[in-house]
Protein backbone atom coordinates (compact mmCIF):
# COMPACT_ATOMS: atom_id res chain seq x y z
CA UNK A 1 0.00 0.00 0.00
CA UNK A 2 1.20 3.35 -1.07
CA UNK A 3 0.83 7.06 0.28
CA UNK A 4 -1.82 8.82 -0.73
CA UNK A 5 -0.66 11.74 -3.43
CA UNK A 6 -1.16 15.43 -3.14
CA UNK A 7 -3.61 15.30 -5.85
CA UNK A 8 -5.94 13.23 -4.26
CA UNK A 9 -4.99 10.24 -6.69
CA UNK A 10 -5.51 7.35 -4.40
CA UNK A 11 -6.63 8.65 -1.48
CA UNK A 12 -7.38 7.61 1.43
CA UNK A 13 -10.62 6.93 2.21
CA UNK A 14 -11.87 8.88 4.98
CA UNK A 15 -11.28 8.86 8.73
CA UNK A 16 -13.75 6.99 10.82
CA UNK A 17 -13.58 9.41 13.77
CA UNK A 18 -12.43 12.74 14.55
CA UNK A 19 -10.73 13.48 17.75
CA UNK A 20 -11.78 17.15 19.04
CA UNK A 21 -9.19 18.35 22.12
CA UNK A 22 -11.45 21.15 23.38
CA UNK A 23 -9.39 22.50 25.53
CA UNK A 24 -6.47 21.23 28.01
CA UNK A 25 -7.78 22.52 31.30
CA UNK A 26 -9.00 20.17 33.37
CA UNK A 27 -9.55 19.89 37.26
CA UNK A 28 -8.47 16.69 37.63
CA UNK A 29 -3.96 16.34 37.15
CA UNK A 30 -3.87 12.36 36.27
CA UNK A 31 -0.27 10.98 36.03
CA UNK A 32 -0.79 8.97 33.62
CA UNK A 33 -2.61 11.72 31.28
CA UNK A 34 -1.72 11.29 27.57
CA UNK A 35 -1.76 15.00 26.73
CA UNK A 36 1.68 16.56 25.84
CA UNK A 37 3.98 17.58 28.45
CA UNK A 38 3.44 21.40 27.55
CA UNK A 39 -0.17 21.68 27.61
CA UNK A 40 -1.98 24.44 25.35
CA UNK A 41 -3.59 28.01 26.74
CA UNK A 42 -7.00 28.81 27.41
CA UNK A 43 -5.99 32.52 24.94
CA UNK A 44 -5.39 29.72 22.05
CA UNK A 45 -7.95 27.73 21.52
CA UNK A 46 -10.34 27.40 18.45
CA UNK A 47 -13.55 29.53 19.14
CA UNK A 48 -16.99 28.24 19.11
CA UNK A 49 -17.33 28.94 15.23
CA UNK A 50 -13.93 27.73 14.64
CA UNK A 51 -15.11 24.11 16.15
CA UNK A 52 -18.18 24.45 14.07
CA UNK A 53 -16.75 24.82 10.76
CA UNK A 54 -14.65 21.88 11.41
CA UNK A 55 -17.56 19.84 12.19
CA UNK A 56 -19.04 20.79 8.87
CA UNK A 57 -16.30 19.79 7.19
CA UNK A 58 -15.81 16.23 8.72
CA UNK A 59 -19.28 15.93 7.99
CA UNK A 60 -18.39 16.72 4.65
CA UNK A 61 -14.75 14.28 4.23
CA UNK A 62 -17.42 11.26 5.52
CA UNK A 63 -16.50 11.00 8.92
CA UNK A 64 -18.90 9.67 11.42
CA UNK A 65 -18.34 9.91 15.24
CA UNK A 66 -16.90 13.16 16.84
CA UNK A 67 -15.59 12.38 20.05
CA UNK A 68 -15.65 15.61 22.37
CA UNK A 69 -12.17 15.07 24.65
CA UNK A 70 -9.73 17.24 26.22
CA UNK A 71 -8.22 18.01 29.05
CA UNK A 72 -12.25 18.38 30.76
CA UNK A 73 -14.31 19.09 27.87
CA UNK A 74 -17.00 20.35 29.89
CA UNK A 75 -14.65 23.75 30.82
CA UNK A 76 -16.05 24.74 27.80
CA UNK A 77 -18.98 26.48 28.28
CA UNK A 78 -20.09 25.96 24.48
CA UNK A 79 -20.32 22.42 24.63
CA UNK A 80 -23.16 22.22 24.54
CA UNK A 81 -23.72 24.48 21.16
CA UNK A 82 -21.18 22.37 19.75
CA UNK A 83 -22.60 19.23 20.40
CA UNK A 84 -26.12 20.25 18.87
CA UNK A 85 -23.81 21.45 15.80
CA UNK A 86 -22.52 17.87 15.04
CA UNK A 87 -25.92 16.53 15.96
CA UNK A 88 -26.90 18.46 13.15
CA UNK A 89 -24.62 17.56 10.62
CA UNK A 90 -25.43 13.70 11.72
CA UNK A 91 -22.47 13.42 13.43
CA UNK A 92 -22.53 10.71 16.23
CA UNK A 93 -21.61 12.83 19.32
CA UNK A 94 -19.67 10.68 21.80
CA UNK A 95 -18.20 13.06 25.53
CA UNK A 96 -15.40 11.83 26.97
CA UNK A 97 -15.18 13.03 30.70
CA UNK A 98 -13.85 12.65 34.04
CA UNK A 99 -17.58 13.84 35.10
CA UNK A 100 -16.63 15.87 37.69
CA UNK A 101 -18.06 19.29 36.22
CA UNK A 102 -21.31 17.28 35.87
CA UNK A 103 -24.48 18.44 37.39
CA UNK A 104 -27.83 17.93 36.44
CA UNK A 105 -28.29 21.19 34.91
CA UNK A 106 -25.18 20.76 32.56
CA UNK A 107 -26.33 17.27 31.62
CA UNK A 108 -29.86 18.06 30.59
CA UNK A 109 -28.40 21.14 28.32
CA UNK A 110 -26.07 18.31 26.65
CA UNK A 111 -29.23 15.79 26.35
CA UNK A 112 -31.20 18.98 24.83
CA UNK A 113 -28.32 19.16 21.96
CA UNK A 114 -28.34 15.39 21.39
CA UNK A 115 -25.74 14.00 22.83
CA UNK A 116 -25.56 10.24 21.97
CA UNK A 117 -23.14 9.01 24.81
CA UNK A 118 -20.73 9.45 27.24
CA UNK A 119 -17.76 7.77 28.09
CA UNK A 120 -17.01 8.52 32.18
CA UNK A 121 -13.59 8.03 33.77
CA UNK A 122 -12.49 6.63 36.92
CA UNK A 123 -9.07 6.27 38.07
CA UNK A 124 -9.87 3.56 40.59
CA UNK A 125 -12.72 1.73 43.13
CA UNK A 126 -10.72 2.62 46.00
CA UNK A 127 -11.58 6.47 47.12
CA UNK A 128 -7.99 7.52 48.20
CA UNK A 129 -5.76 5.72 45.71
CA UNK A 130 -8.25 7.37 43.06
CA UNK A 131 -7.49 10.94 44.22
CA UNK A 132 -4.32 10.11 44.69
CA UNK A 133 -3.70 9.20 40.81
CA UNK A 134 -6.56 11.83 39.77
CA UNK A 135 -5.00 14.49 42.28
CA UNK A 136 -7.97 16.15 42.85
CA UNK A 137 -9.96 15.44 46.36
CA UNK A 138 -13.26 14.21 46.24
CA UNK A 139 -13.63 13.85 42.59
CA UNK A 140 -14.34 10.19 43.51
CA UNK A 141 -17.97 11.44 44.95
CA UNK A 142 -18.56 13.39 41.77
CA UNK A 143 -17.58 11.09 39.59
CA UNK A 144 -20.67 8.64 41.56
CA UNK A 145 -22.86 11.19 41.55
CA UNK A 146 -22.31 12.09 37.51
CA UNK A 147 -22.37 7.91 37.15
CA UNK A 148 -26.24 8.76 39.42
CA UNK A 149 -27.14 11.84 37.30
CA UNK A 150 -26.33 10.11 33.45
CA UNK A 151 -28.54 6.67 34.46
CA UNK A 152 -31.08 8.70 35.40
CA UNK A 153 -30.52 10.67 32.03
CA UNK A 154 -30.83 7.06 30.68
CA UNK A 155 -27.46 8.40 28.78
CA UNK A 156 -25.69 5.31 27.17
CA UNK A 157 -22.98 4.75 29.28
CA UNK A 158 -19.44 3.40 28.69
CA UNK A 159 -16.63 3.23 32.24
CA UNK A 160 -13.42 3.53 31.28
CA UNK A 161 -10.22 2.68 34.15
CA UNK A 162 -6.86 3.03 33.76
CA UNK A 163 -5.19 0.19 35.19
CA UNK A 164 -1.48 0.26 36.21
CA UNK A 165 0.77 -1.68 39.24
CA UNK A 166 -0.89 0.30 41.87
CA UNK A 167 -4.86 -0.59 41.30
CA UNK A 168 -4.28 -4.00 39.12
CA UNK A 169 -5.53 -6.40 42.23
CA UNK A 170 -8.84 -4.24 42.22
CA UNK A 171 -10.03 -5.21 38.69
CA UNK A 172 -13.03 -7.00 39.55
CA UNK A 173 -14.09 -4.48 41.70
CA UNK A 174 -13.73 -2.20 38.88
CA UNK A 175 -16.02 -4.55 36.45
CA UNK A 176 -18.49 -5.00 39.59
CA UNK A 177 -18.93 -0.97 39.76
CA UNK A 178 -19.24 -0.26 35.83
CA UNK A 179 -22.36 -2.86 36.19
CA UNK A 180 -23.72 -1.46 39.42
CA UNK A 181 -23.38 2.17 37.78
CA UNK A 182 -25.85 0.70 34.87
CA UNK A 183 -23.22 0.77 31.64
CA UNK A 184 -23.39 -0.93 28.76
CA UNK A 185 -19.63 -1.07 28.52
CA UNK A 186 -17.05 -1.00 30.77
CA UNK A 187 -12.95 -0.59 29.17
CA UNK A 188 -9.89 -1.64 31.44
CA UNK A 189 -7.18 -0.25 29.59
CA UNK A 190 -3.80 -0.45 30.65
CA UNK A 191 -1.69 2.59 30.71
CA UNK A 192 0.06 3.29 27.40
CA UNK A 193 3.86 5.12 28.29
CA UNK A 194 3.31 8.53 26.17
CA UNK A 195 3.16 11.89 27.74
CA UNK A 196 2.65 12.09 31.81
CA UNK A 197 2.55 8.22 31.96
CA UNK A 198 6.47 8.03 30.40
CA UNK A 199 7.55 10.11 33.00
CA UNK A 200 5.52 7.99 35.83
CA UNK A 201 6.44 4.49 34.53
CA UNK A 202 8.24 3.83 36.83
CA UNK A 203 5.26 4.38 39.17
CA UNK A 204 2.92 2.48 36.83
CA UNK A 205 4.04 -0.34 35.02
CA UNK A 206 3.07 -3.99 35.89
CA UNK A 207 5.18 -6.69 36.45
CA UNK A 208 3.98 -10.19 34.44
CA UNK A 209 2.51 -11.55 36.96
CA UNK A 210 0.29 -8.11 37.91
CA UNK A 211 -0.37 -7.82 33.64
CA UNK A 212 -1.75 -11.62 34.10
CA UNK A 213 -3.68 -11.53 36.94
CA UNK A 214 -5.50 -8.27 35.28
CA UNK A 215 -6.09 -10.27 31.80
CA UNK A 216 -7.65 -13.02 34.18
CA UNK A 217 -10.03 -11.17 35.85
CA UNK A 218 -11.19 -9.44 32.90
CA UNK A 219 -11.53 -13.07 31.38
CA UNK A 220 -13.36 -14.11 34.66
CA UNK A 221 -15.45 -10.43 34.24
CA UNK A 222 -16.20 -11.58 30.98
CA UNK A 223 -18.12 -14.73 31.82
CA UNK A 224 -19.70 -13.41 34.68
CA UNK A 225 -21.23 -10.41 33.11
CA UNK A 226 -21.53 -12.17 29.42
CA UNK A 227 -25.58 -10.84 28.94
CA UNK A 228 -25.39 -7.28 30.44
CA UNK A 229 -21.76 -6.15 30.14
CA UNK A 230 -19.24 -5.34 27.12
CA UNK A 231 -15.56 -5.68 28.19
CA UNK A 232 -13.12 -3.91 26.12
CA UNK A 233 -9.51 -4.64 27.31
CA UNK A 234 -6.29 -2.69 25.88
CA UNK A 235 -3.17 -4.47 27.09
CA UNK A 236 -0.16 -2.72 27.88
CA UNK A 237 2.42 -2.97 24.67
CA UNK A 238 5.45 -3.75 26.70
CA UNK A 239 4.33 -7.44 27.16
CA UNK A 240 3.72 -8.36 23.45
CA UNK A 241 5.34 -9.50 20.58
CA UNK A 242 3.41 -7.49 18.20
CA UNK A 243 2.54 -4.46 18.36
CA UNK A 244 -0.73 -2.46 17.93
CA UNK A 245 -1.69 -0.78 14.87
CA UNK A 246 -1.66 2.88 16.54
CA UNK A 247 -5.04 4.52 16.07
CA UNK A 248 -5.85 1.89 13.38
CA UNK A 249 -2.81 3.26 11.43
CA UNK A 250 -1.34 6.49 11.44
CA UNK A 251 -3.97 8.68 9.30
CA UNK A 252 -6.13 5.76 8.29
CA UNK A 253 -8.49 5.89 10.73
CA UNK A 254 -8.76 8.54 13.14
CA UNK A 255 -8.43 12.12 12.85
CA UNK A 256 -7.06 14.17 15.66
CA UNK A 257 -7.85 18.45 16.32
CA UNK A 258 -5.92 19.85 19.14
CA UNK A 259 -7.06 22.69 21.32
CA UNK A 260 -5.45 25.60 19.62
CA UNK A 261 -6.30 24.07 16.01
CA UNK A 262 -3.43 21.73 15.00
CA UNK A 263 -4.85 18.36 13.09
CA UNK A 264 -2.77 15.43 14.13
CA UNK A 265 -2.65 11.80 13.02
CA UNK A 266 -2.43 10.65 16.46
CA UNK A 267 -3.28 12.94 20.12
CA UNK A 268 0.98 11.91 20.66
CA UNK A 269 1.98 12.84 17.74
CA UNK A 270 3.57 16.36 18.22
CA UNK A 271 6.80 14.81 20.63
CA UNK A 272 7.79 13.57 17.21
CA UNK A 273 10.42 16.42 16.86
CA UNK A 274 11.02 18.11 13.18
CA UNK A 275 7.69 17.31 12.19
CA UNK A 276 4.78 20.26 11.08
CA UNK A 277 1.31 19.67 11.76
CA UNK A 278 -1.20 21.46 9.64
CA UNK A 279 -3.90 23.69 11.33
CA UNK A 280 -7.25 23.83 11.00
CA UNK A 281 -7.58 27.42 11.14
CA UNK A 282 -5.21 27.48 7.15
CA UNK A 283 -6.53 24.83 5.75
CA UNK A 284 -9.67 22.43 5.70
CA UNK A 285 -9.95 18.92 6.71
CA UNK A 286 -10.03 17.76 3.47
CA UNK A 287 -6.59 19.13 2.55
CA UNK A 288 -4.93 17.74 5.49
CA UNK A 289 -6.18 14.58 5.56
CA UNK A 290 -5.82 13.94 1.56
CA UNK A 291 -2.46 15.73 1.43
CA UNK A 292 -0.87 17.09 4.43
CA UNK A 293 3.12 15.60 4.30
CA UNK A 294 3.22 15.09 8.34
CA UNK A 295 -0.38 12.97 7.04
CA UNK A 296 1.92 11.04 4.34
CA UNK A 297 4.64 10.76 6.19
CA UNK A 298 3.70 6.83 8.38
CA UNK A 299 0.86 6.44 6.02
CA UNK A 300 0.85 3.14 4.54
CA UNK A 301 3.85 0.96 4.29
CA UNK A 302 6.14 2.85 1.34
CA UNK A 303 7.91 4.52 4.60
CA UNK A 304 9.20 1.46 6.37
CA UNK A 305 12.29 0.30 7.29
CA UNK A 306 12.81 -3.77 7.40
CA UNK A 307 12.19 -6.41 9.00
CA UNK A 308 8.79 -4.31 8.47
CA UNK A 309 8.97 -3.79 4.70
CA UNK A 310 9.03 -7.40 4.26
CA UNK A 311 6.53 -8.82 7.09
CA UNK A 312 3.22 -10.24 6.55
CA UNK A 313 2.15 -8.37 9.67
CA UNK A 314 2.43 -4.94 7.66
CA UNK A 315 -0.93 -4.32 7.03
CA UNK A 316 -2.16 -5.17 10.17
CA UNK A 317 -0.26 -3.37 12.58
CA UNK A 318 1.20 -0.87 10.23
CA UNK A 319 4.50 -0.84 11.73
CA UNK A 320 3.03 -0.05 15.41
CA UNK A 321 3.36 3.19 16.85
CA UNK A 322 4.96 6.07 16.03
CA UNK A 323 5.21 7.44 19.19
CA UNK A 324 6.24 4.24 21.03
CA UNK A 325 9.33 4.08 18.83
CA UNK A 326 10.49 7.70 19.33
CA UNK A 327 10.44 7.50 22.89
CA UNK A 328 12.20 4.18 23.12
CA UNK A 329 14.40 4.09 20.56
CA UNK A 330 14.52 7.83 19.63
CA UNK A 331 13.92 7.54 16.12
CA UNK A 332 10.32 7.58 15.04
CA UNK A 333 10.90 6.13 11.88
CA UNK A 334 12.27 2.77 13.62
CA UNK A 335 9.91 -0.54 13.91
CA UNK A 336 7.53 -0.29 16.98
CA UNK A 337 10.52 -1.50 19.62
CA UNK A 338 7.52 -3.68 20.96
CA UNK A 339 7.48 -6.11 17.92
CA UNK A 340 9.25 -9.60 18.55
CA UNK A 341 11.64 -8.60 15.08
CA UNK A 342 12.44 -5.38 15.66
CA UNK A 343 16.61 -5.13 15.89
CA UNK A 344 16.06 -2.98 19.02
CA UNK A 345 13.06 -5.45 21.17
CA UNK A 346 16.15 -6.01 23.73
CA UNK A 347 15.25 -2.14 24.74
CA UNK A 348 11.74 -3.43 26.11
CA UNK A 349 12.96 -6.24 28.39
CA UNK A 350 16.03 -4.07 29.43
CA UNK A 351 13.00 -1.63 30.45
CA UNK A 352 10.88 -4.69 32.50
CA UNK A 353 14.47 -5.34 34.23
CA UNK A 354 14.61 -1.86 35.53
CA UNK A 355 11.49 -1.54 37.04
CA UNK A 356 11.91 -1.31 40.42
CA UNK A 357 10.16 -3.71 43.09
CA UNK A 358 8.51 -1.16 44.70
CA UNK A 359 6.59 1.51 43.38
CA UNK A 360 8.40 5.14 43.52
CA UNK A 361 6.04 7.33 46.40
CA UNK A 362 7.03 10.39 44.46
CA UNK A 363 4.61 10.98 41.06
CA UNK A 364 4.56 14.05 38.92
CA UNK A 365 1.29 15.40 38.60
CA UNK A 366 -0.16 16.99 35.17
CA UNK A 367 -0.29 20.53 36.24
CA UNK A 368 -2.45 23.13 33.70
CA UNK A 369 0.18 25.93 33.25
CA UNK A 370 3.28 23.90 34.07
CA UNK A 371 6.07 21.82 32.42
CA UNK A 372 7.17 18.50 33.97
CA UNK A 373 10.51 20.29 34.09
CA UNK A 374 8.59 22.49 36.73
CA UNK A 375 6.74 19.88 38.10
CA UNK A 376 6.13 19.89 42.17
CA UNK A 377 6.63 15.87 43.30
CA UNK A 378 3.63 15.03 45.50
CA UNK A 379 2.71 12.43 47.18
CA UNK A 380 -0.78 13.24 47.84
CA UNK A 381 -3.18 15.57 46.09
Amino acid sequence: MSTSSPDGINAPPPPLSLLAELTHRCPLQCVYCSNPLELEKRGVELETADWQRVFEQAAALGILQVHFSGGEPMARPDLPVLVAHATRLGLYTNLITSGVMMDARSLDALAQAGLDHVQLSFQDVDVEAAERIGGLRGAQARKLEAARLLAAEGMPLTVNFVVHRQNHARVPEMLALGHRLGAGRVEIAHTQYHGWAFVNRAALLPDRAQFDAVTGAVRVGREQYLDSLTIDYVTPDYYADQPKPCMGGWAQRFLNVTPSGHALPCHAAESIPGMVFPSVRDSSLQEIWTSAPAFLRFRGTDWMPEPCRSCAMKEIDWGGCRCQALAITGDAAATDPVCARSPMHDRIAAILAERPAEAPATLHYRRYGSSVGREAELTTP
